[in-house]
């Protein structure tokens, strides 16, 4: 059904707005600076209503939580570029439910996406540009396409669009596009019921329907916290969807943000003329985030003279034994204690060829290698003087040589006094695969074969019909045994603490085997859990070659055996891989026993790191999915030179939007944090969210425990010249 098209004409109070807007522009303006940025109650940057065509800073975060009656959203926005918001929602309608058969008072939750793209800068003359979808990928009700400009008159900040959809709900005037074809004139209206349209990207929808102005003005007040928004809406709320329509006596809304730091905003309005607005956003910058102090590091070791070290040396031997006793060389054990303490680096090996001193392990602590690499470069100095003029560290993830990272003494030395730039140093360090060379072995540590440590684990479904949010809390202990460097045991044992997924009563209907859909019987049927229990072995087949396989237990819902190969060549902004499995469906209880269901599943996937100012990954994998669908998954990664990484993803395969139910398609967000940024000691822990709006059983891949292109990590050359600065901490 589509909704008839106005006559081509502005509504009286479109007028009246755009008289107002040129009135207000004309007036005297002070030498106030422009107002910053905020957010409006869908979460990016905007008005109150609407959106503007204004970004948040490169790397920002925010959390906005807004009520309007009958409306409460909850919003988070990332900026992963300068050009780029995107953000994700969670609306609570207070009016509506899912259906009391199932889901008791349980009020309706609808899901979306958002996106906005900045076209054009603002410079003295043009205004800035922006193009933007709002619900893209939800059910569609609120769906809306936009083009906004911007342009700054000293304390005031003035936006004007045109929309489609329910932001230009009101149509102004019908759709210029209609002279190109008919079907622009329309819009279908979005259905309540069928649930296989939710999740689609609506593209049949797009730019359809008649037109509607918005816009407004945001001035900086003399008080430099407070800033007054004033909105054109755009929107008809007689025609909201599933018929929830709701009284508006004027399209102007006013409001007040208060501002108090740069971290938080605090909105009042009075929006519809009937109706108070009130909203909370929480922001940060974690993209672009010094880390914070390291107060409970180690201090670096004091790069020594050569000759101090010669003096200590000669002392040490004069008061050993006779005179013909051999010369006395370093302490390699005292050596390889001072490195894991100091630098952060786990040694499994010292040993030389010809001028160059070689140290393989593995960095532990520090998140950036060139941190640890200067560290550990102070302790060998001070302990070899001149004998070396290199030092390599050779790392290396269970026994596979991953990457050789050099520097030169006196280059390194010369950049600590000052007398060496960063570029020279630059020069003077590599980043190489490693070589199969011959060298003199001088100290190899014992170790012990046994590892492992508590953690907390967490599991959540947001937005469905049982409870807005569903969680399970855990304590997990996982270990490890080596029975050799590139051998090894794994396993989890986890205790549950506190669950509410017995409230998931609603299984969703499925037209796939259910190889995710039983997650409540996976999450309530134990309170003691074995999610993870497998043998492994890798090994460095080629020099960018490298290899796994592994048998047993190897997620929570199923065991089996696979492996992976991955050819990442070292220099290169590409590699490419490939895994198999054949594995077998778990009992709820995760213990021991299994299912009769069985699958083979396996991917090949590319990698590619793109060479742009905003360093991205990209991966797309092309294979069998759980439910023994086939298809492909793309997953696209803002990597942040401090390690913060803003990512989203999407799996298509040849499942029907009608068999594999709401959402249509697996896809959702991911963000990943380092610990480092926040905590008082240095960390490579990192704290992951990842937001999935659906668990459907279509585009579902085996959680396997390793996989190889994080596993090579310290082969990124990027990454780790970004952060050479760190060398001298």
């Amino acid at each position: 059904m589509t909704q008839p098209c106005p006559r081509a004409r502005l509504a009286r109070p479109a007028r009246f707005a755009l008289s107002a807007l040129a009135l207000s522009l004309s007036c005297a303006l002070h030498a106030q600076e422009a107002p910053p940025p905020t957010a409006n109650e869908w979460g990016g940057i905007g008005l109150l209503q609407t959106p503007t065509a204004r970004m948040a800073d490169d790397g920002d975060l925010s959390f906005t939580a807004s009520y309007n009656s009958p409306y409460a959203r909850y919003n988070l926005t990332l900026q992963p570029f300068p050009w780029l918001e995107a953000s994700f929602r969670y609306i609570n309608v207070n009016n509506l439910y899912y259906g009391r058969s199932y889901a008791g008072n349980q009020h309706y939750k609808d899901k979306s996406i958002d996106f906005k793209l900045r076209l054009w800068e603002e410079s003295r003359l043009l205004p800035e540009v922006a193009f933007g979808v709002r619900d893209l990928g939800g059910t569609g009700f609120f769906s809306s396409e936009y083009l906004v400009v911007n342009k700054n008159f000293g304390p005031f900040d003035a936006s004007v669009g045109l929309a489609t959809g329910y932001i230009g709900n009101r149509g102004d005037f019908s759709n210029p596009l209609g002279l190109i074809d008919d079907r622009f004139k329309g819009r279908r209206s979005v259905g309540s019921s069928d649930i296989t349209q939710a999740g689609k990207f609506g593209l049949s929808n797009m730019f359809k329907g008649p037109v509607g102005i918005f816009g407004g003005i945001t001035y900086q007040t003399p008080m430099d916290e407070l800033l007054l928004k004033v909105e054109y809406d755009g929107n008809d709320y007689r025609r909201e969807p599933r018929n929830n329509n709701l009284r508006q006596r004027t399209p102007i809304n006013v409001g007040l943000v208060y501002v108090p730091s740069r971290n938080v905003e605090l909105t009042a309005a009075w929006e519809r003329g009937d109706a108070a607005m009130f909203s909370l956003t929480l922001r940060g910058n974690p993209g672009n985030t010094p880390a914070a102090p390291k107060p409970f590091d180690p201090p670096p070791q004091r790069l020594l003279p050569e000759t101090a070290v010669a003096e200590q040396r000669a002392v040490a031997a004069s008061s050993d034994a006779s005179a013909d006793a051999p010369a006395i060389g370093p302490d390699w054990a005292a050596v390889s204690a001072e490195l894991q303490r100091n630098a952060g680096f786990r040694v499994e090996r010292i040993s030389r060829r010809g001028d160059e001193l070689y140290v393989d392990g593995y960095q532990m602590r520090y998140l950036h290698a060139a941190k640890g690499l200067g560290r550990a470069t102070r302790i060998l100095a001070n302990a070899t003087g001149d004998d070396y003029d290199w030092f390599t560290l050779r790392t290396t993830r269970v026994g596979m040589p991953i990457a050789d990272l050099s520097i030169n003494r006196e280059a390194f030395a010369g950049y600590l006094d000052g007398t060496v730039s960063e570029d020279v140093l630059r020069r003077s360090t590599e980043l190489q695969a490693p070589d199969a060379r011959a060298r003199e072995t001088l100290y190899t540590p014992k170790r012990s074969p046994f590892g492992g440590g508590f953690n907390v684990g967490y599991r959540q479904n947001l937005g469905g019909p049982d409870g807005f949010i569903l969680y399970q809390v855990a304590a997990n202990y996982s270990g490890s045994l080596f029975l050799r460097d590139n051998i090894w045991l794994t396993g989890t044992v986890s205790a549950d603490v506190t669950n509410n997924y017995h409230k998931f009563k609603y299984n969703a209907p499925s037209r796939l085997p259910r190889v995710r859909t039983d997650i409540r019987q996976y999450l309530t049927t134990s309170d003691v859990m074995l999610p993870n229990l497998q043998a492994n072995i890798a090994g460095r087949l080629a020099p960018d070659l490298y290899g796994i396989a592994y048998a047993g237990y190897l997620e929570w819902m199923y065991a089996g055996v696979g492996g992976e190969l991955l050819y990442r060549p070292s220099g290169e902004r590409w590699a490419v891989g490939a895994n198999l499995n054949r594995v077998q469906q778990r009992d709820y209880d995760q213990h021991f026993g299994l299912r009769d269901y069985r699958i083979t599943t396996g991917h090949a996937t590319f990698f590619y790191a793109f060479d742009a100012r905003e360093r991205i990954i990209g991966s797309l994998s092309v294979g069998q999915y759980l439910a023994g669908d086939k298809g492909a998954t793309l997953d696209l990664a803002r990597v942040f030179d401090n390690g913060v990484t803003m990512g989203a993803y999407a799996t298509k395969t040849n499942v029907s939007a009608r068999d594999f139910g709401e959402g249509s398609f697996d896809k959702g967000i991911y963000f990943s944090i380092p610990l480092d940024g926040f905590l008082p000691r240095s960390t490579r822990g990192r704290a992951a969210f990842n937001w999935n709006p659906l668990i459907r059983d279509g585009g579902a891949m085996l959680g396997r425990k390793y996989g190889l292109y994080g596993m090579t990590g310290d082969r990124d050359e990027r990454f780790f010249y970004d952060n050479l600065r760190t060398v001298g901490e």
